[in-house]
């Protein structure tokens, strides 16, 4: 049915301007930092499955962070490394740029929701200390992440059909290093007025829906936090939240500028930019920001590394 109605069977990614030299550069910097990406999610993932002392709630959280982290990011950079060193256009199927673009939407969707419930439990944490195992049960840490997971890409099933049921007669050429969802807009001869306003509605419902909870949170964690008598109480108060709210700085900031505009159809280099931070700086930084500031975690990290270099001793 996709196939009929979008008049293409592939699409050419135009991927990055520029020269050979310069590809070559940008191959280096994006798989240096795909790699870093891979491995510092990696070790989270293992290390929240391994030591008992990462056994709750806020770290199994960070897990699937991870997990999807982890996914997002290889749906799309290995095909943009291979394009930065292969010469001339990008040749991809309509059915993988119909898949790419559904997992790298679901995968942010659900990484959205799972931010938001991230927040409402540093909040029950730090509000709420005494009953936070009680409110934080396992039952409820597997809803969380089951209802994240399942919305996401339940909710990107119908921006992706009406996306790939418009006609694609202008060209099939896409201004970027994956299948964009504006640049596919652009290439459309139908009118995309109306879908790009309900898509700008979605990203609104999804963006400030998981926002809202998480300012609401933060807004009642820092008068908890100004109310502790103590410096150092604060400080280890603010600690356990830090790492998460800087994390949601950076990736609602970025995705706010690059998803809830009126106009889906943004300038390319815009769009290349935005979409950079989004798949490759945010998913390098996050586990840099989740662990480095985090005691509990440096010292499980370290425990593990010293039992792993006196198993190789022995």
């Amino acid at each position: 049915m996709l196939m009929n109605h979008s008049s293409a069977t592939e699409f050419y990614l135009l991927g990055f301007p520029g020269s050979r030299e310069l590809h070559h550069l940008l191959f280096a910097t994006f798989f240096f930092f795909y790699l870093v990406t891979l491995m510092g999610n990696t070790v989270i993932i293992v290390m929240v499955c391994v030591d008992k002392r990462l056994q709750s709630p806020m770290y199994f959280f960070l897990g699937h962070l991870s997990a999807l982290e982890i996914l997002v990011t290889s749906i799309i950079v290995p095909m943009m490394l291979w394009g930065l060193l292969l010469p001339g256009l990008q040749t991809i199927s309509l059915a993988a740029c119909v898949t790419q673009l559904f997992l790298y939407l679901s995968l942010g969707t659900s990484e959205f929701a799972l931010l938001g419930a991230m927040a409402v439990d540093r909040y029950v944490a730090v509000c709420n200390p005494l009953r936070y195992n009680i409110i934080m049960n396992n039952r409820t840490c597997i809803w969380v992440v089951v209802v994240s997971w399942v919305f996401g890409f339940l909710f990107e099933i119908w921006p992706v059909y009406a996306t790939f049921q418009l006609t694609f007669c202008k060209s099939h050429v896409v201004n970027n290093f994956f299948c964009d969802r504006g640049q596919l807009l652009k290439l459309s001869c139908n009118n995309t007025l109306f879908i790009e306003f309900i898509l700008f509605l979605m990203a609104i419902f999804v963006l400030f829906g998981s926002l809202i909870p998480t300012i609401i949170s933060y807004t009642y964690i820092i008068s908890t936090i100004l109310r502790i008598p103590s410096a150092s109480g604060r400080r280890k108060a603010f600690s356990t939240c830090a790492s998460h709210f800087t994390c949601v700085v950076i990736g609602y900031g970025t995705c706010l500028f690059l998803y809830v505009k009126p106009k889906q159809t943004q300038a390319a280099d815009y769009n290349r930019v935005a979409s950079l931070m989004v798949l490759v700086v945010t998913p390098f930084l996050n586990p840099f920001i989740f662990t480095l500031r985090n005691d509990k975690f440096m010292e499980a990290f370290r425990d593990v590394m010293k039992r792993c270099c006196q198993l190789l001793k022995g």
